[in-house]
């Protein structure tokens, strides 16, 4: 059961275009006592074919911008590979504590985002 409750939060997150790592990823960790590793490549598998429906929503849209589409792929490949061997190199501890980090930053720049936003709204 706890499977199908990740995978269903995570997929919602991923069609959003949020990333459904950011809960993929813990919940593996702490619900199943998986390795970062495991975690973290198991994402990747599943990034793919919910990446996919999600895409073709946001296409059919327009929400893809174009213009940037080819530089963006480019070096999102060389820094895939870059991240995938240093992922394998470091040791589990590292990468969970590296991981926590990431998430820490993103989410104090969410609510330095929505701070500036509100005190925008309100001048």
């Amino acid at each position: 059961m706890i499977i199908f409750i990740i995978s269903l939060i995570s997929g919602i997150i991923s069609g959003m275009g949020i990333g459904g790592g950011t809960i993929l990823i813990p919940a593996l960790i702490i619900f199943l006592n998986v390795k970062q590793q495991i975690a973290q490549s198991t994402n990747l598998l599943i990034f793919i074919p919910t990446a996919i429906v999600a895409l073709y929503t946001h296409i059919k849209q327009g929400n893809i911008e174009k213009n940037v589409l080819k530089t963006l792929i480019i070096f999102g490949i060389i820094g895939s590979i870059i991240g995938s061997i240093l992922a394998v190199s470091l040791g589990s501890s590292l990468l969970k504590k590296m991981f926590g980090v990431f998430l820490l930053f993103m989410g104090a720049y969410e609510i330095y985002l929505s701070r500036k936003e509100k005190a925008h709204r309100q001048s």
